[in-house]
């Protein structure tokens, strides 16, 4: 990966956790800067803890989103326990019960009882989070200790990383109900269909989304996708291996093989096989007349025959998938498959319906005609 790849790809590049990366980013990073302020709009920060580009995205997508949290209350410990390291020293060391007893003071919503085990559940994920990510490291205990005896301790370190976990806003943002507010205030005082802003969103929406697609919400931004193609792809190129593809509805940025641009499709596992079998039985009913291509070259279906897409998926391939997957009972395997494609975005549900994004049958898995449960071929 080079310099602008793990930038693009990774939070930040922390001097504690990886001291080599740290000293050859800063010393590249300079060579990226021009690229990422005036195409994609993002602020590079460099200090003694670590070098970060500050990634935003064009609009906020169903996939963005801390994946470890899966409760508002998680999103709300780890936003107090950002505020109580402000206050802290880089390398100062505090323990757990100081930290339990500044969240339970500060938080407004419901009065918050450690002796209950959801509560220190909540944490202990958020806390967890912390650490790997770099806020935190661990010089003494366990929070397995807490999740057994709410008294059990744990000393902690404050790397001196979380002030820069949250951006720096030039607003005040205390009477924001939405995320759109967030959206809006990044272009305040400037024309949104024109110039720079325009040119920072399509390229925001190249790089960060899995694919591009017209509507009227966007239908400008993808104009000047087809207008600029040859200049985007060849910028683009100069910065690693890729290829710009365009469609009547659609636009998507194909990575090169050794290029790792943080999350892509297909991964290496089982799920991502799963999505290009899909893909396959998708496009069979397609060229069988089954499936019609719509407005845009969606795909319309019931929610009943979306259901049936996936079961049909397991029983006919279900025998290469790996054990997790093989065993699944129908419904569990149906509310995990459609739960990823609806998080990828890959399909949306309308009401009663589901509509299938051009993705999702662009790129497809077949298995070998000899198939004995062990190979797959993928496209």
């Amino acid at each position: 990966m080079n310099a602008l790849e793990i930038l693009l790809s990774k939070r930040w590049i922390l001097k504690s956790r990886d001291r080599e990366l740290y000293y050859q980013m800063r010393d590249e990073v300079g060579r990226w800067k021009k690229f990422l302020t005036e195409k994609l709009g993002y602020q590079i920060i460099v200090n003694a803890y670590l070098v970060k580009a500050e990634k935003l995205p064009a609009r906020a997508e169903r996939w963005m989103g801390i994946q470890e949290f899966t409760s508002p209350i998680e999103y709300a410990f780890f936003c107090l326990i950002l505020m109580f390291l402000e206050d802290k020293e880089a390398q100062e060391q505090f323990v757990l019960s100081s930290l339990t007893e500044y969240v339970q003071g500060q938080y407004k919503s419901e009065q918050i009882d450690w002796t209950i085990y959801h509560y220190r559940r909540h944490l202990i994920k958020v806390l967890k989070f912390c650490v790997a990510e770099g806020i935190l490291d661990v010089n003494d205990g366990s929070e397995e200790g807490f999740a057994k005896n709410d008294s059990s301790e744990v000393l902690y370190e404050n790397t001196g990383a979380s002030r820069y976990f949250m951006r720096n806003f030039t607003q005040d943002i205390m009477d924001y109900t939405d995320y759109s507010d967030f959206q809006k205030a990044e272009w305040i005082g400037v024309d949104e269909d024109r110039g720079i802003v325009r040119r920072q969103r399509v390229y925001r929406s190249l790089l960060m989304s899995l694919g591009m697609y017209v509507s009227e919400e966007n239908a400008e931004d993808f104009a000047y996708v087809r207008n600029y193609r040859n200049t985007i792809q060849g910028e683009l190129e100069e910065l690693f291996p890729c290829e710009l593809q365009v469609y009547r509805s659609c636009a998507f940025l194909i990575l090169g093989e050794e290029c790792r641009l943080g999350r892509f499709l297909p991964e290496e596992n089982t799920l991502s096989d799963i999505v290009l079998l899909l893909g396959q039985l998708i496009r069979e009913k397609v060229e069988t007349g089954r499936y019609d291509l719509k407005d845009g070259e969606n795909i319309k279906i019931s929610g009943e025959e979306f259901r049936s897409l996936i079961e049909e998926c397991k029983k006919r391939f279900g025998g290469g998938f790996t054990k997790t997957y093989r065993e699944m009972v129908t419904e569990e395997f149906y509310r995990e498959i459609s739960a990823s494609l609806i998080n990828l975005e890959l399909v949306e549900n309308q009401r009663e319906d589901v509509l299938i994004r051009p993705a999702l049958g662009r790129a497809i898995g077949r298995y070998p005609v000899d198939f004995n449960g062990n190979d797959v071929q993928k496209e």
